[in-house]
Parts: C-alpha cells; sequence; structure tokens
C-alpha cells in the first residue's frame, strides 16, 4: 500500500480532520484516532448497532482506524498520547489553537521532543489573529465567511446554506496536500514541520477564479439571476420531461454548432450575433429560443444532439441518479466499507484512484475506546500500567 509505512496520530473531531486522516488510511497509513470519553460528535448521528450496522456519518471519516479514548486534561493522559507520538510520521488535529497552547500539545511545545512529527493544525480562521481561537463549521468558515455562499448564491434568492460537510472535505484534501509535502520534504531533510489549513483560506482557494479577478481589477461576476447572465449558451436548461441540464460552452464553435442542430443557423448569421454578444437584450432572445427547442426535446435526445455536435454538457443528477449510474462506478465513486459487524456497506471513495494499486477501506470505524489497551502496549505502556491509567480515568 501507498503510505503502509506511515504512523498517522489524529485528534479532531467532526470532518475536516478526521476525513484528511481517512484518505491517508484508504491508503494504507497506520492510523490512530484520539478521543474523549464523549466520543466524536459524528457518533450520534445514526445508531451503530446489530439492527443498523455502520454509523454511516462516522464511517466515512474514520474507516480503517484505530481508536483510542484519553483524558489529555490529566498529566498522567497528555503522557499517554506524547508516547503514542514518539515514533508517529503525522499528527493531525484541529482542536483550537487556545485549548491547545493550554494543554501544551502545541507545535511550539511539541517540536524540541519531537523533531520528525508532522503536525497538522486544521483550524476555522488561521492559527494567527484575533479570531485565531473563534470555533468554525465548514457552513461558517469556508462557506459563508470566505465569500462562496455570496459568489454562489443568485442576489434574487434567499440564502441557502451548503451541504453538510462540502468545505470539511475540500479542507480535508487541502490538509493531505500540505502533509504528504512535509513527508517529502522530510525524507530529505529528517525534519519534521507545522502544516496549517483553514476553512476561510480553503474556501478562498476554491472561489479562486472569482478571487483572481477581484483581486486585479476590483471586481468580478458571481452568481447572477438566470435572466441576467451574460452568456445565452452557458447554464441550466429544462426538457420535456421535466429534466435540467447543464450546457457549458468553451469556445466560439459552440455557439454555432448549437444553434445549427436546433434549426436555427439564421443567428449564426445575424450581425447582433457576432462573438461576444454584448447586448443583454439579444442574450436573452438567444436563450428564450433556446428553452423552446430544448423544451421540446426530452433529455436523452436534447443530451445525444449536444453529444452529436461535441458540446459539454451534463444532466442535473439527484443521489439517487449517480449512485445508479455506470458511470460514476466506472470513475470509482463509491466502494464498500466494512460495518464491524460482519457486513459492508456502500460509501463515497476516497477522491484519486491508483491504477493497478487497490486501495480502500482497510476496516471499519473503530467502536469508542476500541484499541486503547492495544495502542498503550505499543507505546511501551506494560499491562499493568495500563489498567491504572484506565482506573485513573486518564484513558478508556
Amino acid at each position: 500500500m501507498l503510505l503502509s509505512d506511515l504512523k498517522v496520530v489524529e485528534w479532531s473531531t467532526w470532518v475536516a480532520g478526521p476525513g484528511c486522516a481517512a484518505v491517508m488510511a484508504d491508503w494504507g497509513a497506520k492510523v490512530i484516532k484520539v478521543e474523549a470519553a464523549a466520543g466524536d460528535a459524528t457518533r450520534t448521528f445514526w445508531p451503530d448497532t446489530a439492527e443498523s450496522p455502520g454509523n454511516p456519518i462516522f464511517s466515512n471519516e474514520n474507516r480503517g482506524k484505530r481508536g483510542v479514548v484519553l483524558d489529555v486534561g490529566k498529566p498522567q493522559g497528555r503522557a499517554a498520547l506524547i508516547a503514542i507520538l514518539k515514533d508517529a510520521d503525522v499528527f493531525v488535529t484541529n482542536v483550537r489553537p487556545g485549548a491547545l497552547k493550554r494543554a501544551r500539545l502545541d507545535y511550539d511545545s511539541l517540536k524540541a521532543e519531537l523533531p520528525r512529527l508532522i503536525y497538522a493544525n486544521v483550524t476555522g480562521y488561521g492559527l494567527t489573529g484575533p479570531e485565531a481561537d473563534t470555533p468554525a463549521f465548514d457552513l461558517t468558515g469556508f462557506w459563508t465567511r470566505s465569500g462562496v455562499a455570496a459568489a454562489t448564491i443568485p442576489p434574487d434568492q434567499e440564502p441557502f446554506t451548503c451541504r453538510p460537510g462540502f468545505g470539511d472535505h475540500v479542507t480535508a484534501l487541502a490538509t493531505l496536500s500540505g502533509v504528504l509535502a512535509a513527508v517529502h520534504e522530510r525524507d530529505r531533510t529528517g525534519v519534521g514541520r507545522q502544516v496549517e489549513t483553514s476553512l476561510i483560506r480553503a474556501g478562498c482557494y476554491a472561489l479562486g477564479w472569482d478571487y483572481a479577478v477581484h483581486l486585479r481589477y476590483g471586481q468580478a461576476v458571481t452568481a447572477q439571476p438566470r435572466h441576467d447572465r451574460p452568456g445565452a449558451l452557458g447554464g441550466f436548461f429544462r426538457t420535456k420531461d421535466e429534466r435540467w441540464f447543464c450546457m457549458a460552452p468553451r469556445g466560439p464553435r459552440d455557439f454555432p454548432a448549437v444553434m445549427s442542430a436546433i434549426g436555427r443557423s439564421d443567428y449564426v448569421t445575424d450581425p447582433r450575433c457576432t462573438p461576444p454578444i454584448t447586448d443583454l437584450e439579444v442574450v436573452r432572445e438567444i436563450r428564450a429560443v433556446l428553452d423552446a427547442a430544448f423544451a421540446g426535446m426530452t433529455l436523452a435526445e436534447a443530451g445525444a444532439m449536444l453529444t452529436g455536435v461535441d458540446v459539454i454538457w451534463a444532466p442535473m443528477a439527484t443521489l439517487s441518479d449517480v449512485v445508479a449510474d455506470p458511470t460514476a462506478h466506472e470513475a470509482g465513486c463509491f466502494v464498500e466499507t466494512p460495518d464491524g459487524w460482519g457486513g459492508s456497506f456502500r460509501a463515497p471513495a476516497a477522491p484519486v484512484r491508483f491504477p493497478a494499486t487497490p486501495t480502500g477501506p482497510a476496516g471499519p470505524a473503530p467502536r469508542l475506546g476500541e484499541h486503547t489497551r492495544e495502542v498503550l502496549a505499543e507505546a511501551g505502556y506494560d499491562p499493568a500500567a495500563v489498567e491504572a491509567l484506565i482506573a485513573g480515568g486518564a484513558a478508556t
């Protein structure tokens, strides 16, 4: 496996931190998840019982890991975490910076003792400044605060929220890329380093096209009502079987190709339609012609026509559509995940595939504290010391 020589310790909750470590687990890393006695909050979303095995949310972010429960607020619990980290390659945490510093588990407190450790902080708003300790979810830090929502939601619509974990998974992948860059550097230098990501920075990067224009020219075109869009071909259209699809023109050949295909070549030679078409009334006129044409076709007919003239398009698919879509399965979008009860269920796959090298869930998500004794023994604790930690409440 790709990362089979990597030991990763993850002390985080919810999605962005756990998701980063989960991808590494899929790729073969030995990942230990450290939790408080209450457990990761995502454990509570769906029951994990013999009648309903495998919490899909917790499993998605924590499959293939081993689980340890420690109370790092107790000196013995903190010492146990340090012992587990002694031979670790990577530490991933989304605990807020102030709490890390108070527990003396921030990077500055550990780097001298653990010089080879790659320490990854996943934050809401970064490690410095007055809002370094402000709590954030992807709904606030990534979607709302970074400008993604305002750039995505047309101004004539009431604001809506992003889907759960949407920005967290973008941030998880950003964290993973930083961690792997640091692993590569350490192979050369022998020294670890701190890696930092934030929801707000990942959101700004995801919105990079708009920000690039805005930073250069002071403005950028973001989401607009459909009738105000400047491009006639681009966007969503509805077919007679009540399906929506999106068309995405990529060059000047697309306009004549589509207009000719719907039998309206007259617009190709119309001087008003010489590209770029800047008159919004002409754009609206062309869009109305396209609306009428596609309203007379089924989705299958419209798709065949657009594919035939080599125009980029896609149907607006529901989750059920995608789960049944052979293309999604060919692309490797889903994997079988062990449920911890002897069975398995389908789940989203990590977004990267390595042809000829199998990757995927190495096992189920751990039950709370399932591997505490095992991991502490590997960290050098004898059986009596492990039982003393548990009896004292520093481990569970």
